[in-house]
């Protein structure tokens, strides 16, 4: 059966700020495929829209239907998993999902849940209580701003910025809200003094995480909005030294024929999980981006394919891992939650399926094969009211009913980017993250 029959490199750009719907996509789908495709992004696209916390608009953490929630757990809202939710909306849009005007309006809901929940130097925690936009602590010393959290709110809401900034007066006015919001996020507060980014500050702790960002892990896009910031930018130093340790961050590896430029922290023989080559790449387009460390689109596609081949070679001896059932990413696994990745030790024999969608730009044939297969073999395991479950293991005889937030909205936003490169040409039409790539050296379109 055909699959994909054109390439990546055949994407056009569209209209950022276009009343109109967008043109029939350029991927040339088997029909059948077609229509896989359009419901697994439609099912997942739910999950932020029919599944969102009811008060604030947001994306609720986690979503559970093997069980009850714990502790109100249903109340815990997601900066992260929200951001990413913000660009499904703008998907939802295009493909006729919802309307326009309801997407507007949820949106509008949403700001005004970020305008006047807790915020710390700008920044928001990774999670509040949905309700009151009170902080939910998500650990000891970790109950005030996340900024690389916020960084993925940030760039959800700079597309949506981008969307409707020439639209009528009150799409205006939501685009000046967002702008504002951007414009106070305090990343240089966020460097403790350092040339590096933290990842934390409490009002209770200051900097007692002490956890500085370095790369390469999943926080690249963290760097290159504090590099564009207009009102709280870093210098270039913050990057080289902080995310880059000063060259440091070279590391070549090759496995299966694909090499990757960049050291893994912590996963240097076959790479991380595949979310490292998602979050920070749902708007920041890889396709033609590099610096003086890596090739962007190189990175993650070599990234993509190790891990696919990982899983086809199946050392492990995992039961069902094969060419239409891959994907190893931080989720859910039989023992609470995991990073889940290639090699003897991280493989635990559990496949998420968001690894293997969200990485449909970099292995299409790959990734719709699977998608096929889970979609029509596998559907009564698989399958729930937000479109696939978060994770499985057949090895286990494992196939819980859940979902997580940070896993669902790549689906549905890289899925986008891979037929119609939506949300890479709305976050990289804004003129301050071309100024702060250029301003770190990036070579971009």
């Amino acid at each position: 059966m055909k699959t994909i029959l054109i390439s990546i490199a055949s994407f056009v750009l569209i209209s950022c700020s276009s009343n109109k719907k967008i043109a029939k996509h350029t991927v040339q789908f088997d029909p059948a495929d077609e229509t896989i495709f359009n419901e697994v992004q439609r099912a997942t696209f739910q999950y932020f829209w029919q599944g969102a916390e009811p008060t604030s608009g947001l994306a609720r953490e986690r979503v559970h239907l093997d069980s009850i929630y714990p502790h109100n757990d249903q109340d815990v809202v997601t900066s992260g998993g929200s951001g990413f939710g913000v660009m499904a909306i703008l998907v939802g849009i295009e493909r006729g999902f919802i309307t326009r005007k309801s997407g507007l309006e949820r949106l509008e809901r949403v700001l005004g849940f970020l305008e006047t929940a807790d915020r710390f130097h700008g920044a928001w925690p990774h999670w509040w209580n949905g309700k009151t936009g009170k902080v939910k602590p998500f650990g000891q010393k970790d109950n005030g701003g996340d900024l690389v959290e916020t960084s993925f709110m940030v760039q959800g809401l700079l597309c949506a910025r981008q969307y409707f900034q020439k639209g009528n007066a009150r799409e205006k006015a939501l685009a000046k809200r967002i702008d504002q919001l951007w414009r106070e996020v305090e990343f240089d507060w966020y460097r403790n003094g350092k040339n590096v980014l933290y990842w934390h500050w409490s009002p209770n702790y200051g900097w007692a995480k002490n956890f500085a960002v370095s790369g390469y892990n999943e926080c690249l896009v963290m760097y290159v909005l504090a590099a564009s910031s207009p009102t709280h930018g870093v210098p270039t130093e913050v990057y080289h030294e902080g995310w880059a340790r000063n060259g440091a961050i070279r590391h070549t590896t090759t496995r299966y024929e694909y090499t990757l430029q960049l050291k893994h922290n912590g996963a240097e023989e076959y790479g991380g999980p595949l979310f490292w080559s998602h979050y920070s790449y749902l708007g920041l387009d890889p396709r033609k981006l590099k610096d003086r460390y890596a090739d962007y689109w190189q990175e993650n596609t070599s990234q993509a394919m190790i891990n696919y081949n990982w899983c086809v070679e199946n050392s492990n001896h995992c039961k069902g891992y094969g060419p239409d059932s891959w994907g190893l990413t931080s989720s859910y696994s039989v023992k609470g939650y995991a990073g889940h990745a290639p090699g003897p030790a991280r493989d635990r024999c559990v496949i998420s399926p968001t690894a293997a969608l969200s990485s449909m730009p970099y292995t299409p044939e790959q990734s719709m094969k699977a998608m096929r297969h889970w979609y029509r073999d596998m559907k009564g395991s698989l399958w729930g009211t937000y479109g696939f479950f978060d994770a499985f293991s057949e090895s286990e005889n494992w196939f819980p009913k859940r979902y997580l937030a940070i896993d669902e909205g790549p689906i549905v936003v890289m899925m986008e980017n891979y037929r119609s490169g939506l949300l890479w040409n709305l976050f990289m039409s804004c003129p301050e993250v071309q100024q702060g790539l250029k301003k770190l050296g990036f070579e971009s379109w």
